[in-house]
């Protein structure tokens, strides 16, 4: 397809879905058939109050309709949030894949990406500290492919035979059917110290990274090593990264909790709300690419889904963008019933052995049939491929193609020969052809069996105040379990990835490092291995740190929306203010006003401004930054209300940006900040929009963390 075709495949998902939709304007009511209906609330009934009856089919309807609304929630996954959007490529890489997405960079490929929560139910909160899915759904000209990942680059366990025993283990326990979207429970922390590959995954998650900012702030993986394949067949392995163009960044647990219950939908209500303003999120895509030859190379295996590739050893290779720039026109039609397989591939890209894919190839498809209710759940609009889709499939639940014709076998002379095959020239997915020679064995290899050194890896890599909070969410988590022997053996895996970790959370829970524990530490093996060889060995050191690991290094660029408290009242000084929120908003940061009450508030020259809210119906926690402008009569309306010094005491706390102009300063000398806004580097008084904005830019200033631990929460 020529570039002059662009904006008709641009928008071909778009034509595609509007097939199905509706927009609820000038349309009378009428029942599913078409029958136009006059009244929508009183049953047909035998005199004006006597019995409903049987034949009232327009009641019956309804109800029946509404009785069946609610399909199975996602086991893992359930809590999502979605949005479409395009895929360009930046330069075509032809000499590793022949997959057209990544050879034409004239396409603009749509694409429907969902995030998530791993653990909580659909109606848990938004900041749990959790794994987030980052699923994207690319409509290419081959067919559909699905790159199904989460915003953590490795897993929990090699091999999916385990998947029901951590989704169990960290689920409600059974019994209470508490706690919601939790592991800091005595079942998770049970199976976690009995099964050490899931450590990687587990400290990454109690890192900051367990809690993002939102979800245009983190990073996505594909997570498995996958193939790439060429015209000439020869096959690379290949790792994918998203990487969002606003940096990576976090909240602290503290917030975490505050905004779980001042609004449990932040970053749902986030992605919405810069996607409907316009501030469309970005991601490069970035590839490590490992020739099949390099394979054995590393002190991990390519295969085992909880390591990573160090950066420094195979850098990212960035081929293209992903923005997204439309919301969702019905929750329920496409975030609810979109479907992702990893099973869906195009020519050009095929898998690896990795055991953990391996059983997603089946698990995924088995999910969408229970949840979806029909083998035909690719046919939903949401779901549907752009290319053509011809096969002898008939049938089943919910059919929505209407096939044409006598035949539905193959082969067959009856129907021409129809669906004909095609071969791998003509554009037909190819399995690579890898040979394989061993005996069928039910084993893990030894190669899978280092569980600490990329956890000890990734530990070192972290900044102090990084490490602090750490610490701090293993001290929390282990403080909720009930079992001594648990905490013990949870501390004595942690001191094998860093002993200083491990000492700092036992002072906090009372306890000491174990020497040793009872029993093998991989628990989580063959009844008839060799138990020695299947034990972790110690950790190696095979790289000092990783830069990409930590947040310090993927600030990003620019302020643009982030939200900046403006905390005035009447009379505040209109100059001061505009003078900053012109440079805020020219920088695309979002500015609210939070003042006294809602409505309206007017300026020192007489001018009204819109309140985002008033003090008592929102919370520091929603805010990347906070400005105060003059104007004593405004900034005495503000004393007088305690809740605006909590406000900017919490600011200052979470390591945010605070400027004040004029007399806004006396209502920092009424905080705890008083005393060291002198000494902070972000705080400013009397202005500085430049360096304020730099600050902003900075995400908090950590400087800080030893100080605000003195501000009361």
């Amino acid at each position: 397809m020529s570039a002059k075709n662009n904006g008709v495949r641009t928008d071909a998902k778009q034509q595609q879905l509007d097939q199905y939709r509706t927009d609820g304007t000038d349309q009378p009511m009428t029942t599913n058939n078409g029958l136009k209906v006059n009244d929508a609330g009183n049953s047909l009934k035998a005199g004006i109050r006597g019995g409903t009856l049987l034949e009232d089919f327009w009641l019956r309807e309804k109800i029946n309709h509404f009785d069946h609304e609610r399909i199975p929630e996602r086991i893992v996954h359930a809590r999502g949030s979605a949005a479409h959007g395009i895929f360009e490529l930046y330069e075509a890489i032809p000499q590793f894949t022949k997959a057209g997405i990544f050879n034409d960079t004239s396409r603009k490929t749509p694409v429907f990406t969902r995030f998530s929560t791993v653990a909580g139910s659909k109606g848990s909160p938004d900041l749990a500290r959790d794994v987030r899915g980052f699923a994207v759904k690319f409509y290419t000209e081959e067919g559909v492919w699905d790159l199904v990942g989460n915003d953590i680059p490795v897993f929990f366990i090699q091999d999916a035979m385990k998947f029901p025993d951590l989704i169990h283990s960290v689920k409600p326990e059974p019994d209470r059917e508490i706690p919601q979207a939790q592991s800091a429970h005595d079942t998770f922390y049970d199976w976690v110290s009995l099964t050490p590959e899931a450590l990687h995954n587990h400290i990454w998650v109690m890192s900051d990274r367990g809690i993002p900012r939102s979800l245009r702030m983190m990073q996505g993986f594909g997570i498995h090593t996958f193939r790439m394949i060429n015209d000439e067949g020869v096959a690379h392995f290949v790792r994918f990264h998203w990487n969002p163009v606003q940096g990576t960044h976090s909240v602290t647990w503290d917030e975490a909790v505050k905004i779980n219950g001042a609004d449990p939908d932040f970053h749902r209500r986030d992605l919405w709300d810069a996607i409907d303003a316009g501030q469309f999120p970005e991601w490069e895509l970035g590839l490590q690419i490992i020739p099949e030859e390099d394979e054995h190379k590393f002190d991990f295996d390519l295969l085992d889904a909880t390591k990573l590739i160090p950066e420094e050893m195979v850098p990212l290779k960035v081929v293209g963008k992903m923005t997204l720039n439309r919301n969702p026109d019905n929750f329920f039609a496409e975030t609810e019933q979109v479907a992702f397989l990893p099973t869906h591939m195009v020519p050009g890209l095929d898998f690896s052995n990795d055991p953990l894919l391996q059983g997603r190839l089946f698990s995924y498809r088995d999910t969408q049939l229970s949840r979806l209710g029909s083998v035909n759940f690719e046919q939903l609009p949401i779901n549907r491929t752009l290319a053509d889709a011809h096969n002898n499939q008939r049938d089943g639940h919910m059919q929505m193609s209407v096939p044409k014709g006598k035949t539905a076998y193959f082969p067959n002379t009856l129907g021409g020969g129809c669906p004909f095959l095609t071969s791998m020239k003509e554009g037909a997915f190819e399995s690579y052809t890898e040979r394989i020679d061993g005996n069928k064995i039910r084993a893990r290899s030894e190669s899978f069996v280092d569980y600490y050194s990329q956890p000890a890896l990734f530990y070192r890599s972290l900044t102090d105040w990084e490490k602090a909070h750490t610490a701090d969410a293993y001290t929390f988590e282990l403080g909720k379990c009930t079992y001594p022997h648990i905490q013990q053996r949870m501390l004595y895996q942690i001191s094998q990835i860093d002993e200083a970790l491990a000492q700092q959370v036992a002072e906090g829970l009372g306890l000491e490092v174990p020497d040793s524990v009872d029993g093998p530490v991989n628990q989580a093996i063959s009844a008839d291995a060799d138990v020695e060889k299947m034990q972790p060995p110690k950790k190696k050191i095979y790289l000092d740190k990783s830069d990409a690991l930590s947040l310090t290094h993927r600030m990003g660029k620019g302020i643009a929306t982030r939200q900046i408290a403006v905390l005035a009242s009447d009379s505040f000084d209109a100059e001061d203010f505009t003078a900053m929120t012109d440079k805020l908003k020219a920088e695309n940061a979002v500015v609210k006003i939070v003042a006294p009450h809602g409505g309206t508030i007017t300026c020192s020259k007489g001018h009204e401004h819109e309140v985002f809210s008033g003090i008592m119906m929102t919370e520091s926690v929603l805010f990347d930054a906070v400005y105060i402008p003059g104007g004593q009569k405004s900034v005495d309306a503000l004393l007088k209300k305690a809740k605006y010094k909590k406000f900017v005491d919490e600011a200052f706390m979470h390591c945010k940006a605070i400027a004040v102009d004029g007399e806004g300063v006396q209502l920092l000398e009424a905080t705890h900040v008083g005393e060291y806004m002198n000494d902070d580097k972000a705080v400013f008084v009397d202005g500085k929009p430049q360096a304020f904005v730099d600050a902003i830019a900075q995400h908090r200033n950590y400087d800080r963390m030893e100080v605000a631990k003195m501000v009361p929460a």
